[in-house]
């Protein structure tokens, strides 16, 4: 658990007595019982704080307000390529917020909490920040769409394919995490008087819900082109593969036509002009014709 102070100058991290901001990640059971006994959470709501397959909602309880909503899984390299959907709890009581995650890593976004003077706003902005968040893996998903499209017309491999297939099944996760996050901020919007939100905080909620639709309809933007282009690109692939075999077929036929002008003449039988003193010269010189012979017909066959 770690402790933070609402600043002027920013969060700032202090002694728990002064704090008005509090951080569980990934809390032992000892955190938890302290969590449902001492603050009267609900032990169901502070697993699905925890569970990153748990919907967006808002809960209302006597001595505080339960929000959980998504933002993106820090990514990894061990993820190969599948950005991920984690949950996120804000307990917020009069006083003070608690926050209940599994990764603090890159928790806090500075600028978007600089503004914030409460725990109102504090909790209004990390549901903001989650929206930028958001839209940064989605740029990272073009950006790597862009490279793994350059590289399936090169390559006959299916592991880009593959690739592309996770990105789009991510964009999926984000669709529906960015969804989810919309419903909650319509919820937090109708139930601004129950919460006590101040007419600054109303204005903020306003920004949130025409950013998170902008977020929402880039996300199923690059959704719907990716999936709208991955029989074509796997067409490319096989298109590929058809012209490695056809180039193939003729090379082994170039090959194969000198190779029998060849053993015709090294058949253990008399032939015209065996004893002729140039007779290997000729043989090779009828092998060499025949590569040019084929090699016009293919030439021609292109045309």
């Amino acid at each position: 658990m770690k402790s933070y102070k609402i600043d002027p100058a920013g969060l700032m991290e202090c002694d728990e007595k002064f704090g008005n901001v509090f951080v569980f990640t990934n809390p032992d059971e000892a955190a938890r019982k302290q969590l449902v006994d001492d603050l009267k959470i609900d032990e169901h709501t502070l697993a699905s704080a925890l569970d990153p397959d748990e919907q967006a909602r808002i809960e209302f309880e006597p001595e505080h307000i339960a929000i959980i909503y998504k933002q993106p899984k820090n990514y990894s390299g061990a993820d190969q390529l599948l950005f991920k959907v984690t949950s996120t709890g804000l307990f917020l009581f009069k006083d003070r917020l608690i926050i209940v995650v599994n990764d603090d890593t890159a928790l806090f976004d500075k600028k978007k909490l600089q503004k914030a003077s409460t725990v109102n706003d504090f909790a209004l902005r990390m549901i903001y920040g989650s929206i930028y968040h958001f839209l940064e893996h989605i740029k990272i998903i073009t950006s790597l769409t862009e490279s793994l499209e350059n590289k399936i017309n090169k390559s006959l491999e299916n592991k880009y394919l593959t690739h592309l297939f996770t990105l789009q099944k991510s964009l999926v996760y984000y669709l529906n995490a960015i969804c989810a996050n919309g419903v909650l901020i319509e919820r937090l919007k109708n139930n601004a008087v129950k919460i006590g939100f101040q007419q600054e905080q109303l204005e903020l909620i306003d920004d949130m819900l025409i950013e998170n639709n902008q977020c929402y309809r880039q996300a199923e933007i690059y959704s719907n082109i990716l999936a709208s282009l991955m029989d074509a690109r796997a067409s490319i692939v096989g298109n590929n593969l058809n012209i490695l075999m056809k180039t193939l077929n003729i090379i082994t036929i170039g090959i194969m036509v000198p190779t029998l002008v060849v053993s015709i003449f090294s058949m253990n039988v008399a032939f015209p002009f065996r004893d002729h003193p140039s007779a290997f010269w000729m043989i090779i010189s009828l092998a060499a014709i025949s590569v040019g012979g084929v090699m016009y017909w293919w030439k021609k066959k292109q045309r």
